[in-house]
């Protein structure tokens, strides 16, 4: 896992982590049941308080991210999680969005925008 902190972000750290962590989940560089660092070894490592490290991973652990098992850490939740499922599927809803204000911006057709989608995917099955 490979974490930059920023001081000038207008993100706190901990929001800072827990948004590279799940960047590094849904991107797959984090692969699933993976174990994270410690939440002692995170915050020495990037030399910050452990109430960072432990807010920023509770908040992963609620949002259904990472799993805390007792007495081994934590780890990444399998992608056929409910709630990572869910964030990945807003995640497509969110790009599917952007697509269609750009198609809107191209002055495409519905049709046009479901031929070119279709296409897509198809290509995608090869």
């Amino acid at each position: 896992m490979y974490i930059v902190l920023s001081n000038s972000s207008d993100l706190p750290i901990y929001e800072q982590i827990k948004e590279q962590v799940k960047t590094q989940i849904l991107s797959g560089e984090l692969s699933e049941n993976e174990m994270l660092p410690s939440l002692r070894q995170l915050a020495k490592d990037l030399k910050i308080s452990v109430l960072t490290t432990t807010r920023a991973y509770n908040e992963l652990e609620e949002e259904g991210f990472i799993t805390s098992r007792q007495g081994k850490g934590f780890f990444v939740m399998p992608r056929g999680s409910d709630l990572l499922r869910e964030q990945l599927i807003k995640d497509v809803e969110t790009n599917l969005n952007n697509a269609i204000l750009s198609a809107q911006r191209a002055s495409m057709t519905d049709d046009e925008l479901v031929q070119l989608l279709k296409l897509l995917l198809e290509v995608s099955d090869e």
